[in-house]
C-alpha cells in the first residue's frame, strides 16, 4: 500500500507561481510513475502531467507553464505551476502508478491523494 500527501496548494492571483508537493510512502519509491490531475467543481478529474523512467509529458492546457519533477531519495514528485490561470482553479491530485509506464489516464494509478485546493483569482 502507498500512502501519497500533497500539500502547497492555496489562493494566489492570476499570474502567480504555486509548487505542489506530494510525499509517497513507498519503498520501492522509483519504480512508479507519479502523475497529477485535478478536478474542478462540477467537472471530470483531468490529467496535468506524469513523469517516469520514459521521461515527463503534460496536458497541451499546461505545457510551457508547469513542470514536473521527482526527487527519488526523498519519496516526493513537485509540480510547479507559474504563470497561473483562473482556470488552474481546482483540486489537485497526486497520483502514483506501479506499472512505472506513466499515462493520462487515471484509471491507470493505483494510489491516490487527498488533493490539494488550488484557487487562482482574477
Amino acid at each position: 500500500q502507498v500512502q501519497l500527501v500533497e500539500s502547497g496548494g492555496g489562493l494566489v492571483q492570476a499570474g502567480a507561481s504555486l509548487r505542489l508537493s506530494c510525499a509517497a510512502s513507498a519503498y520501492t519509491f522509483s519504480w512508479y510513475a507519479m502523475g497529477w490531475f485535478r478536478q474542478a467543481p462540477g467537472k471530470e478529474r483531468e490529467f496535468v502531467a506524469t513523469i517516469s523512467r520514459s521521461g515527463d509529458r503534460y496536458a497541451d492546457s499546461v505545457k510551457g507553464r508547469f513542470t514536473i519533477s521527482r526527487d527519488n531519495a526523498k519519496n516526493t514528485v513537485h509540480l510547479q505551476m507559474n504563470n497561473l490561470k483562473p482556470e488552474d482553479t481546482a483540486v489537485y491530485y497526486c497520483a502514483a502508478d506501479r506499472s512505472g509506464l506513466g499515462s493520462g489516464s487515471a484509471h491507470s494509478y493505483d494510489y491516490w491523494g487527498q488533493g490539494t485546493q488550488v484557487t487562482v483569482s482574477s
